[in-house]
């Protein structure tokens, strides 16, 4: 009896230090995108789900890694501050006012930047402060809009879904006349690439037109099981998603699921450190 509680108080504490370890540490995950429509060779780096988390003394960590990947440009798929009455938006504004005065920022909202608008009822308005911040700072978020970057044959979308595609327990219908309806069609003489939050949707965004979709929003499902890796449970409570992290196909299109930088609701990672992904764009030959 006294070596079972020995050894239940053993992986106790070991998994306590793994909980906080990978709760305060993120990777470095790198993809390849190759495409006859880019022009000419680039990089970014995805930022996602930052949720007002902190590395290092005003994030200096984390904007050193970015620093150390040399990007042209910063690609934001939402969530970079929590959607909390009351909570300050100085750590996201912080960390944004850095990464503007170094680059240009692609920002597309989450579901948290979303719901501040939704419910000034309840958020004030922590919108509206973060919009003229924004704006400030230099920052025009992708809301169901595009850039095109023609020096690269790179077009940029950001899609903002409705909030009934959040629900909890089971991914809701989306039609196939959604996406063309709110994001107009994809321009098929530019390589597309779709800041999407949710990543449930993905068999859309690919008959949409997008040639790479980055999404977030699972955190790579919070914990994820040893040896199998697969990721636990989405914040719609759905145990095991399909999509909880890392590089998926449908046909030709892909899909990066940042397992994101922050965590949120349940406050914990466990074997699921954060995510930094730096992404190349390359011609074809």
């Amino acid at each position: 009896m006294d070596i079972l509680i020995t050894i239940i108080v053993i992986l106790a504490v070991a998994l306590l230090w793994v909980m906080l370890y990978d709760s305060n540490r993120f990777v470095i995950k790198r993809y390849t995108a190759e495409d006859k429509r880019i022009q000419k060779a680039c990089r970014a780096v995805l930022v996602t789900d930052l949720h007002n988390k902190r590395y290092g003394k005003d994030n200096e960590t984390l904007l050193a890694a970015i620093k150390n990947q040399h990007p042209e440009f910063i690609l934001i798929a939402g969530d970079v501050l929590t959607a909390k009455p009351g909570v300050s938006l100085e750590p996201a504004l912080q960390f944004l006012r850095a990464l503007a005065g170094e680059y240009p920022v692609y920002y597309a909202n989450g579901n948290h930047e979303h719901r501040l608008k939704l419910y000034p009822e309840t958020y004030g308005d922590m919108a509206e402060r973060y919009a003229a911040a924004l704006k400030e700072i230099g920052i025009e978020p992708l809301v169901n809009s595009r850039i095109d970057l023609p020096e690269y044959g790179i077009a940029v979308y950001g899609s903002e879904i409705d909030k009934f595609f959040y629900k909890r327990f089971k991914v809701r219908k989306m039609d196939e006349g959604y996406l063309p309806q709110i994001l107009g069609q994809a321009p098929g003489e530019r390589f597309t690439v779709l800041l999407a939050h949710n990543p449930d949707y993905f068999s859309q965004y690919a008959a949409w037109g997008a040639d790479l979709t980055m999404s977030g929003h699972i955190h790579g499902g919070v914990a994820r099981v040893p040896i199998w890796g697969k990721g636990v449970v989405s914040p719609a409570w759905r145990m095991f998603p399909k999509y909880d992290g890392g590089v998926f196909r449908e046909g030709e299109a892909v899909m990066l699921l940042s397992r994101g930088l922050g965590i949120h609701t349940i406050p914990v990672r466990v074997f699921n450190p954060a995510e930094l992904w730096v992404v190349d764009f390359r011609p074809a030959d």
